[in-house]
């Protein structure tokens, strides 16, 4: 990198323009546009998602006492609090959301590689979701308790990688067992659910599909046993079955047979039921496909940490919607610089590095290898593990 540009300026330079500039044109995100244009709002949303600002107010403050600096940078129009909401506000959010597809696919594929710690041939999705709380006076199209406002925001985790795959932001009223329905089944592939997406219906649609499913049984669920297989109990295994299901309507939704796996997990003291259409794997190895889950978990609660999807710079859905998906992007930006530098810091560590560097005029590899490696306190986070 030119140890003459900003260290902003080089972590841009890893976004593919051109994809952008196509997900432009193909929502006329520039027509009219005199002066801020999409590249200049995504940039300003970049840096203020990287450097932690609060407010639109202070995103225009801190860029305009940087102002000789803001056009290496690579930001062309003028700076101002209104513009930049004015640009949140009407501007397609499927802009941004389309330009993250973009960086998810170059992500996967540089992670392609990398192993979750158990070794599969398929592909290994967890599949959740998370609430993002809002002000019901604010953001009154959020409708979701009597007195509160809220999104969702819906999630396939690529486990190589941990990179958020497909994601859906809805009205928190929508259920989460709702986005299979909008899901795009990948043949050969396993999906872990926890019980929340436990719909027989549904997950035979994705058996049809040739895809597997591993996911929690409910307590209260009734089958017929057709028989069972030989277990070691030693390692947690209490019974390892080929079941139908109980009840003429549970029988229609799902007619054929599936894997009911009891385990107890010592460390926790409990005892598990988990459902699956694999057949093949051992049943040990199901349940470890199941504990890997958790990632999901963790990669939402890294994100409301660490990036700004909680509070918002904008009251329209359109705004929110916008910030949530540039977060995203930066969050496999980050990705992407940490796998094609090789950098061995967590993802914690080299934000934390970039959001005191960015004007900064130094090699961008340098600034990220000289740097005394601070790690957090993963005493209660485990999250910082997610690229380690």
């Amino acid at each position: 990198m030119n140890s003459g540009r900003t260290i902003f300026a080089q972590i841009m330079d890893y976004l593919p323009t051109y994809e952008f500039r196509q997900c432009v044109e193909r929502y006329a995100g520039n027509y009219k546009v005199k002066s801020f244009s999409c590249w200049d709002q995504f940039l300003s949303m970049a840096f203020a998602q990287l450097t932690y600002r609060e407010s639109l107010r202070d995103i225009q403050a801190c860029l305009r006492a940087a102002k000789q600096k803001t056009y290496h940078m690579g930001i062309r129009g003028k700076i101002s609090r209104n513009t930049l909401a004015h640009a949140n506000q009407t501007r397609d959010w499927r802009i941004y959301a389309d330009f993250a597809q973009v960086l998810i696919r170059e992500a996967r594929q540089l992670y392609a590689n990398d192993s979750f710690g158990i070794e599969l041939e398929q592909t290994t999705y967890a599949l959740d979701a998370t609430t993002i709380d809002l002000c019901l006076s604010l953001f009154p199209w959020a409708a979701f308790r009597k007195n509160k406002g809220a999104v969702k925001l819906h999630a396939l985790l690529d486990l190589k990688g941990n990179i958020p795959t497909i994601a859906f932001i809805t009205s928190g009223k929508v259920h989460e067992v709702n986005i299979l329905d909008k899901l795009p089944i990948e043949a050969g592939a396993i999906y872990i659910m926890d019980r929340g997406y436990l719909d027989h219906a549904r997950l035979y649609k994705m058996h049809q599909s040739a895809a597997y499913f591993v996911t929690r049984a409910k307590s209260n669920a009734r089958y017929n046993r057709c028989c069972y297989q030989k277990i070691d109990k030693t390692t947690g295994l209490r019974s390892d079955q080929v079941v139908t299901l109980y009840g003429y309507y549970a029988r229609k939704d799902y007619p054929e047979r599936l894997r009911r796996i009891a385990y107890y997990d010592e460390k926790q003291n409990k005892n598990m039921v988990f459902l699956t259409n694999n057949f093949t794997l051992p049943a040990i190895t199901i349940t470890e496909i199941y504990r890997k889950r958790w990632q999901i978990e963790l990669f939402f609660k890294w994100i409301k940490q660490h990036l700004r999807i909680k509070a918002f710079y904008g009251t329209s859905e359109n705004a929110v919607k916008t910030q949530i998906w540039i977060a995203i992007s930066v969050y496999v930006l980050i990705a992407i610089i940490k796998k094609q530098l090789n950098l061995e810091q967590s993802l914690y560590t080299i934000l934390q590095i970039v959001s005191v560097t960015l004007f900064e005029k130094i090699p961008l590899l340098q600034a990220l290898t000289d740097a005394e490696v601070i790690e957090e306190n993963t005493e209660d986070n485990n999250q910082l593990n997610l690229f380690n």
